[in-house]
């Protein structure tokens, strides 16, 4: 073969390499990407953490384009930071008082907004025996289901009112197992912190006599014992159509992983704060948000990605 022969040769191979690999960066460039996976960690299906969640994934499926978001049922709270912190999940809901009051080994958790007040809920029969936190005493009393922010608050509670220990025989129910075990005579009262109108309750009210107990007395002394989280709140007549209460409340906050993206994690403030009116068609809860309270998020810190927007936005 001639040297010109064998130079066409060789250009021929190298166009031929050239056109592969470009083919090759084009198709690469063209494949569709992996979409994000946003996984919210909530709660029972009846109660407030979950309508929030199924509405707050709708909203980030519908506006990120590259981002799948779906809700996880747990028992609540505590298992929400356990989740988030580990990895099991993107975002997740949590009462305030339990997380840690130093973030030192605690899970690698950010905040992404306050977003609405608790209210713990001390429920029984309208009939019934228990008409204060001392009528528990030697009774048969659900605290909540294991991993919940029920439980932390409702044995804090108890503990204060000196009914720690075995002065009440306990049960670690969910709230729907809580419903059916008080509709059925099993238990004589059930406790469940939720923002207001919790459905379970509200459905359980529907259909049979109850009375929410009045817990405005040991608002103090949990402040005195565990920290200023707590606070009072009143309970209507209207949210349940029973007699009116006080009783103890203490912040919710949407947590994130710390390592999500600071881009992702300021979109999803956004849609947050800017669609409050539609997450609060989802449930009244959520229409109590504003950027204002929102940033008030102690002991956690704010996740720089929601930082950025809350100082964008200058609440």
């Amino acid at each position: 073969m001639s040297r010109t022969s064998s130079s066409r040769a060789g250009l021929a191979a190298l166009s031929t390499v050239l056109l592969i690999a470009n083919l090759a960066v084009a198709s690469c460039r063209d494949a569709p990407t992996e979409p994000t996976s946003i996984r919210i960690a909530t709660g029972s299906p009846t109660a407030v953490y979950y309508a929030f969640g199924q509405s707050l994934a709708a909203i980030l499926n519908r506006e990120l384009p590259d981002v799948r978001a779906s809700v996880v049922v747990t028992a609540a709270s505590a298992e929400n930071v356990q989740l988030v912190g580990s990895g099991g999940a993107e975002l997740g809901f949590t009462q305030a008082d339990v997380l840690p009051t130093s973030t030192a080994g605690s899970p690698a958790v950010d905040a992404v907004a306050r977003v609405y007040d608790d209210q713990l809920h001390l429920v029984t029969t309208s009939g019934g025996p228990v008409r204060t936190v001392a009528d528990l005493r030697g009774r048969r009393v659900s605290v909540g289901a294991a991993g919940s922010g029920t439980e932390i608050t409702a044995t804090r509670l108890l503990e204060v009112a000196r009914l720690g220990g075995d002065e009440v025989r306990r049960e670690r129910l969910g709230l729907d197992d809580s419903v059916t075990a008080l509709r059925s005579g099993r238990i004589d009262a059930f406790f469940f912190s939720g923002g207001l109108p919790v459905r379970g309750i509200e459905e359980l009210a529907d259909a049979s006599a109850i009375r929410i107990v009045d817990l405005s007395e040991w608002t103090e002394p949990l402040r005195s014992r565990y920290g200023q989280v707590y606070v009072s709140r009143d309970i209507p007549r209207s949210v349940y159509g029973v007699d009116a209460v006080t009783t103890v409340a203490n912040p919710n906050y949407l947590i994130v992983r710390a390592d999500l993206p600071e881009p992702l994690v300021r979109e999803v403030t956004r849609l947050l704060m800017e669609r409050r009116a539609e997450l609060a068609a989802a449930h009244p809860a959520a229409g109590r948000m504003s950027p204002r309270s929102a940033i008030v998020t102690a002991p956690l810190s704010l996740h720089p990605g929601a930082a950025s927007w809350y100082r964008a936005t200058k609440p």
